[in-house]
């Protein structure tokens, strides 16, 4: 079996991808990381620094391609905007996996970011406002509708932590 977990920076995907992928006996595949690779090993900063958004979604999109035309089981972390292209979106609901929105309230989403160090080092601000909890808020009005449209299940991580969200993903995969 392969899922595919969608949902906004910093609500766990790749940190529970990777136990879920281990508990599922499966590989785990994150498609930010792919996207890092075909660029060269450079960050997401600097795709965005030297490229623009719009060849690092190109190379987002050719990353998801790939990752759900695996034969194989796998889990599949998505990044947070992949869900923006509609190339991206017909790839995940013509796939057979199942597809878990993990959703959580926005200054929860922050309180995660600023504790991770590379985030900042790493990530560029996708708005005007330089990151924080209005541009979480702006961009989450875009794209929560996009991660509904895709998924086939949704679970509020916004108040669990890692081992609680393993045991509702469990009984959903």
């Amino acid at each position: 079996m392969s899922v595919i977990l969608i949902g906004y920076r910093g609500c766990g995907k790749t940190t529970v991808g990777r136990r879920l992928a281990d508990r599922l006996w499966t590989k785990f595949v994150d498609t930010d990381e792919l996207v890092l690779t075909a660029a060269g090993g450079k960050s997401v900063r600097e795709i965005f620094d030297q490229h623009g958004e719009r060849y690092f979604r190109d190379l987002e999109v050719a990353a998801v391609r790939h990752a759900c035309q695996s034969k194989e089981d796998h889990v599949i972390s998505l990044g947070g905007g992949a869900v923006l292209r509609e190339e991206t979106r017909q790839m995940l609901m013509a796939s057979p996996f199942k597809r878990l929105y993990l959703r959580c309230e926005p200054a929860e989403l922050l309180r995660r970011i600023e504790a991770d160090p590379q985030s900042a080092a790493n990530r560029p601000s996708l708005t005007e406002h330089g990151g924080g909890l209005q541009e979480i808020t702006e961009l989450l009005k875009v794209r929560e509708p996009l991660y509904r449209q895709v998924m086939t299940a949704e679970l509020d991580v916004t108040n669990l932590n890692i081992d609680e969200t393993m045991k509702y993903m469990a009984r959903m995969v």
